[in-house]
């Protein structure tokens, strides 16, 4: 359910496209240490891809999460962002304040969301082509640049809204657990896939080299930052880093008060001990092995001469596709892409259906009944006319601008949820110290 929560679709757009990107260009090759698209450069290219994939992604959601279901389970407080801050605020956060943390919530996930769901409609649409659903999902404009069609987002986007908004009807434990176990098994089926047909020594080695060499760089790649000084060099890493790193900081960010709430509504029962190991450390291994498999073998495939540019010159949302076309006859890979475009379709309608649940329990104050109903179809609606709007107007260019600005005011309330996180447990150890109880009682009436 968590990689339905909307990581799912980033690791079939960028398990392929992110090692690809960064084996030909990084902070290495534009400094001169190694050269781009050469052996030499692979495990440079993994350092990057598993530092924006990795521990610092999953941190952004488990912080918000673990602040979240500490204070709601414990404490039964509402499941929502300003619970997260009340032991630095108190009552104050029933009034304006509060509302004003939440709408900040609120406006991140919308942007995060849509983030997500634009490159997903793109691989999506992307998908659809290459099986065969005819020219009209692309244009091309006079210079010859080719994209997504108007009609082909709309279409895209009704059939994904549509269906997230049933699903988000019918709850946490029907539609979105049911979908999510049917995008792990094809996800699975896919991973295995690529150990069985794909380069699985190449991988591998990248995988255990690259978890090594991405552990022993965290410590100089956080506190590194690139400016525009002016010279060739300077100016490259800065954008190098604005259009990559940046640009995830902000992505988790946004993301953070969707999957942190959703985190928080389905890890009930569970300590912190367990808490942190499955929402921080297993996922960010799961990334890397896909990472690993699945960008390695379109690694190894361009290195060995086998693709011959097909991976390289394919667009971002078709080099999964592109690398199939390698791998298989025409049959195998077309069947492979329907498989694909499956699995992209249940993980577009679980991110969006758990997005629409998500903002409805924030703006509800924590209600789940009935009488949400109706918010769940406008918020549904409204997702979809943002994601599209956007897309329509400016491209995916637009909504990772509008992301980045709706995703600073919510680092602040990140970094005070952490604080107040750490504040709650350190009263509650001198409670339990002094025999004063910490949780409500199984009745959900507060202890006295």
């Amino acid at each position: 359910m968590m990689f339905g929560a909307g990581i799912g679709i980033g690791m079939l757009t960028f398990a392929t496209a992110e090692p690809m990107y960064h084996w030909a260009t990084n902070p290495s090759t534009i400094m001169g240490d190694t050269a781009g698209s050469s052996a030499e450069n692979v495990r440079a290219a993994y350092v990057w891809s598993f530092t924006h994939w990795g521990l610092a992604a999953w941190a952004s959601y488990a912080i918000v999460g673990l602040s979240l279901g500490y204070f709601s389970y414990r404490r039964g407080l509402p499941l929502t962002i300003r619970s997260g801050l009340t032991p630095l605020f108190g009552k104050s956060l029933s009034g304006p304040l509060g509302h004003t943390i939440d709408v900040v919530a609120v406006v991140a996930t919308v942007l995060g969301v849509s983030q997500t769901l634009g490159f997903g409609v793109e691989q999506f649409i992307s998908g659809l082509y290459r099986i065969g659903f005819g020219e009209w999902l692309y244009t091309t404009d006079a210079a010859g640049d080719q994209s997504s069609s108007t009609l082909a987002i709309i279409v895209a986007l009704i059939i994904i809204m549509g269906a997230s908004t049933l699903s988000a009807l019918s709850g946490v434990g029907k539609g979105i657990k049911w979908l999510s176990n049917i995008n792990m098994g094809l996800s699975f089926f896919i991973l295995a896939f690529f150990i069985i047909f794909g380069s699985t020594f190449f991988g591998l080695t990248a995988l255990f080299l690259g978890i090594w060499d991405y552990l022993i760089s965290i410590p100089g790649n956080i506190l590194t930052v690139w400016s525009a000084d002016g010279t060739e060099q300077g100016d490259a890493l800065a954008g190098w880093q604005g259009g990559w790193t940046i640009f995830y900081w902000a992505w988790w960010i946004a993301f953070a008060p969707f999957v942190g709430v959703f985190l928080a509504r389905i890890s009930r029962g569970r300590t912190v001990r367990e808490y942190v190991l499955g929402a921080l450390i297993v996922p960010a291994v799961m990334c890397f092995v896909w990472f690993a498999l699945v960008g390695g073998t379109a690694i190894d495939l361009e290195l060995n001469g086998n693709a011959n540019g097909a991976i390289t010159g394919a667009g971002q949302a078709d080099q999964l596709f592109a690398m199939l076309a390698v791998i298989l006859d025409p049959t195998m890979a077309w069947i492979m892409s329907v498989i694909v475009v499956i699995l992209l379709l249940t993980y577009l309608v679980t991110s969006a259906d758990s997005a629409v649940l998500i903002i409805n329990t924030i703006n509800a104050a924590g209600d789940e009944g009935p009488k949400a109903r109706p918010h769940i179809l406008f918020w549904g609606a409204a997702l979809a006319f943002v994601v599209g709007g956007l897309i329509i107007a400016g491209g995916l260019g637009a909504i990772q601008t509008a992301m980045v600005i709706g995703a600073l005011p919510f680092s602040v309330v990140m970094v005070l949820m952490g604080i107040a996180l750490i504040k709650g447990i350190w009263r509650d150890s001198r409670r339990e110290a002094a025999g004063v109880a910490t949780t409500i009682p199984e009745s959900g009436v507060p202890a006295e």
